[in-house]
């Protein structure tokens, strides 16, 4: 049987986990928010119209922090259209999406939502159509208190404390031809770096996010993220990254070691921050927001899913609704260690997206709510990783791929919570075809009990679905042993395993 060693000692760490890595992503695209989150009619509605069976699946899941209201539709909003009363806020066309925008939500409502499902607004200002004086509009109706004309119509409408949002994101994508008022480079470098300087003179204590490049296989991918930092590095404290994963040309192989291209992608845009920290002189360090990651079958948007008819503008239309398999979900798993593995510099992420738009969270409207195979992973390792990341020593047999070479058929990543004196470690088996045992020395953690649990199935296309919402489900791994402080657990090919700690 094949066998792959790792040893864990807290005296190694990576870094302290940022709880806004488990974040997520609400943006106005598809049935994300309209017959998502949001549903009137619904026999769970609260008076609020918020679904409720929706809101607990979010609790559960243990999103921190949720990035709104995009992504590519930030680029066209105007956010005083979705403030004050419901029945005078306009209707508007959505040029990203296609689709007609009744600004029956906005900022308010969602800021009620997110403290109702213990998260965090990282909120997205319009920088393709707008600019400063409407990101410092937005921000004085959300964070002043009271006194002003912005900070008393919240007020008004009904919400009486702040909404105190700390995290700003600078625009979205704005490299991509494809964004509104898409530029170049130093366009958007000195258009960030004015916005966030005059954001920081009404609140110097917010955190605020620079667009880096919308994907590691742009042409203007490194070169946007120092031309933007040389501009801002100053004034912001973080860089965004994106990245999407699907197979290609079958390539299931490669598919399953993406979590390689995404260590890869990380290091790079560090790299380039360090770079220009170094050129500055600089004792300040620029973290990584990775607020867009996802598996994202992007070819079925393109041959399926666009709406181009210029006559149909649908609202809420279903977009984007991939249903995850148990391989999916495994490559998933496989980003959430990448993530961790880089717990020193990736300090927020925002899983894209939350409900019905490649999301871990379906609904049918008028009907149930369900967990796609990808919620599993998100749910167990934001529960269970906690504390600092440890720095691993590994040593599993290789695999080839065509994009990446040879890889681990093991990845993995382990967490050391000192004061709960917990552990965690999450394991994924690459292979397609073999099981593999994996030997952990744990001693030097002190650690006496064990549970672990693996999502595998013999069919690796498997998939919940409306009328078989639990068809796949993580399992109690019955192989997992812990003796004299080494634990031993097999691993089944392509399956994502979390051991716990205590």
């Amino acid at each position: 049987m094949t066998q792959a060693h790792l040893t864990l000692d807290p005296h190694f760490v990576v870094g302290r986990i940022d709880r806004r890595v488990f974040g997520s992503f609400v943006e106005h695209l598809g049935r994300c928010v309209y017959d998502g989150i949001y549903e009137p009619g619904h026999p769970t509605a609260g008076e609020d119209g918020f679904r409720t069976d929706v809101m607990d699946l979010v609790r559960e899941l243990g999103v921190s922090a949720i990035r709104y209201p995009g992504g590519n539709f930030v680029s066209g909003y105007r956010w005083e259209d979705g403030v004050g009363p419901r029945e005078e806020r306009p209707r508007r066309l959505d040029l990203a999406w296609h689709s007609v925008e009744t600004n029956e939500i906005g900022l308010d409502e969602f800021a009620r939502w997110s403290k109702a499902v213990g998260s965090e607004i990282m909120y997205a200002v319009n920088l393709g159509t707008r600019g400063v004086q409407e990101a410092l509009d937005v921000l004085e109706y959300a964070n002043i208190h009271s006194g002003t004309a912005l900070s008393d119509q919240r007020i008004t409408n009904g919400t009486i404390e702040p909404h105190d949002i700390r995290i700003w994101c600078l625009g979205n994508e704005m490299d991509g031809p494809w964004q509104l008022g898409h530029g170049t480079a130093q366009d958007y470098a000195q258009l960030a770096g004015k916005t966030a300087r005059a954001m920081r003179q009404l609140d110097p204590d917010l955190e605020l996010v620079v667009c880096g490049s919308s994907g590691a296989n742009m042409p203007t991918f490194g070169e946007w993220e120092r031309i933007v930092l040389e501009e801002t590095y100053d004034d912001v404290d973080f860089i965004s990254c994106h990245v999407y994963y699907e197979p290609v040309d079958g390539d299931l192989s490669s598919f399953l070691a993406s979590a390689v291209n995404m260590d890869r992608f990380i290091d790079s845009v560090v790299a380039t921050a360090d770079h220009v920290k170094a050129l500055r002189r600089s004792e300040k360090t620029i973290n990584l927001s990775f607020d867009e990651w996802n598996v994202w079958y992007v070819s079925r948007y393109v041959d399926v899913d666009r709406i181009t008819d210029v006559t149909s503008w649908p609202k809420a239309p279903r977009l984007l609704e991939d249903s995850y398999s148990v391989l999916d979900a495994v490559v998933f798993g496989g980003l959430l260690i990448s993530l961790l593995r880089h717990a020193d510099r990736v300090t927020a992420a925002s899983l894209a997206q939350l409900v019905n738009v490649i999301a871990p969270i379906m609904t049918e409207p008028g009907g149930p709510a369900w967990r796609q195979t990808t919620f599993h992973p998100f749910a167990i390792t934001s529960r269970l990783a906690q504390g600092v990341t440890l720095e691993l020593k590994l040593d599993s047999p290789t695999t080839p791929t065509a994009l990446y070479g040879d890889v681990p058929v093991v990845d993995a990543v382990a967490t050391y919570d000192e004061t709960a004196g917990a552990a965690s470690v999450f394991l994924v088996n690459r292979s397609l075809t073999e099981e593999i045992t994996i030997e952990i020395d744990a001693s030097r953690l002190g650690m006496s009990e064990l549970t672990a649990q693996t999502l595998h199935d013999a069919d690796i296309h498997a998939r919940n679905t409306l009328d078989d919402p639990d068809r796949v489900v993580p399992a109690p791994n019955t192989s997992a042993r812990l003796q004299d402080g080494v634990i031993t657990v097999t691993l089944p090919a392509v399956s994502w395993t979390a051991i716990a700690l205590c």
